[in-house]
């Protein structure tokens, strides 16, 4: 159950409103039943609803205490057969759309507080708020409906589309930023890339810097985790596509473009130039070298090493990357060998 000190319930909800919101048919049960919340299966109590996403879970469907379930159709006849139901072809998404009909985004009032620094240059839309000791420079041009959080810093020149929230402690340098955006926690945008001459003649300076003299343009409905980075294109400009979900501590080098509904979770590092159609989904801790062509639908195993461009809706693993298959395969192998060396003593 969600604290009521950090979540707003605005429950309750009949199933057949429920059936609505979540994009559901009503197996079974009586349509005015009362939800008052959502919970985990194995946490539910009475009155509230949850969700079978994997089958691993099906014993616990058949002793939840929850007094309805989201389940695809072939799970229909695991569940109780008192257990009202609805039926979704997706359903963990009609659960996300349930959940956040009981906790919806509080809405902020808009306010521009006293403390923050503000160039008297910059534009703001209406229905924003500037919270505590942000800094916002010359030439930065906000739209309606925006968020910035305590202690923000967005420089000089950058815009922000309506309706996107930046939250605390954030930086944002040499971008251009549509609308729907969400940057998070300590998140550092447009900074200067790991971009230099190596120099290695014992030369008075050492390393020569290459100016970035590129930009990052985040488009439309893209999410970026807390404390990510993303560096400025050192001449063309790193662009992160439409409807792009990137998890906490990632890095996106300088020149880096994704397309569309691409997928990136934490501690993936992608390196200057590397180029990722549309879909693409990696786990956690990738690493990619630089100017690689990643293509649309791809898919890449956590902590695989990629040095190779990949072909679309390929999937791979390990270090070096290669097909899955191969990747298991040789896991197996090794596995194999390695206990009949310990056999053989």
């Amino acid at each position: 159950m969600a604290d009521s000190k950090f979540f707003s319930n605005k429950g309750p909800f009949t199933l057949e409103d429920l059936a609505r919101i979540g994009e559901c048919e009503i197996h079974r049960g009586d349509v005015t039943l009362s939800i008052t919340d959502v919970a985990p299966m194995d946490a539910a109590s009475s009155g509230t609803i949850s969700v079978l996403n994997n089958p691993k879970y099906v014993s616990v469907l058949k002793t939840t205490n929850a007094s309805a379930c989201i389940v695809a159709e072939e799970y229909v006849e695991e569940a109780p057969p008192s257990m009202p139901l609805l039926v979704s072809e997706a359903p963990y998404r009609s659960y996300a759309l349930i959940a956040n009909a009981f906790y919806p985004n509080t809405a902020i009032q808009a306010e521009i507080h006293p403390s923050a620094v503000i160039h008297p240059s910059v534009k703001i839309g209406s229905n924003c708020n500037i919270a505590p000791l942000a800094v916002l420079e010359e030439g930065v041009e906000l739209g309606n409906g925006i968020t910035i959080g305590t202690h923000t810093f967005i420089g000089r020149g950058v815009s922000i589309g309506d309706g996107s929230i930046i939250a605390s402690h954030v930086s944002i340098e040499y971008a251009l930023i549509g609308r729907g955006v969400h940057i998070k926690t300590g998140a550092r945008i447009g900074q200067q890339g790991y971009g230099f001459f190596m120099d290695d003649t014992g030369h008075k300076g050492g390393h020569v810097p290459v100016p970035q003299l590129g930009r990052v343009i985040i488009q439309d409905h893209v999410e970026i985790g807390a404390n990510t980075t993303v560096d400025r294109g050192s001449g063309h400009d790193t662009v992160i596509g439409y409807g792009t979900r990137i998890d906490n501590l990632v890095q996106i080098a300088h020149n880096v473009q994704t397309g569309k509904g691409c997928v990136i979770v934490a501690q993936t590092g992608i390196s200057g130039s590397t180029k990722l159609g549309d879909f693409v989904a990696m786990g956690g801790q990738v690493g990619m070298i630089n100017h690689l062509k990643i293509g649309s639908g791809a898919r890449i195993a956590a902590q695989s090493g990629v040095m190779r461009d990949i072909e679309p809706g390929e999937v791979v693993g390990g270090t070096p990357a290669m097909p899955i298959k191969s990747f298991y395969r040789q896991l197996a192998t090794l596995q194999r060998l390695t206990k009949e060396k310990a056999k053989r003593g």
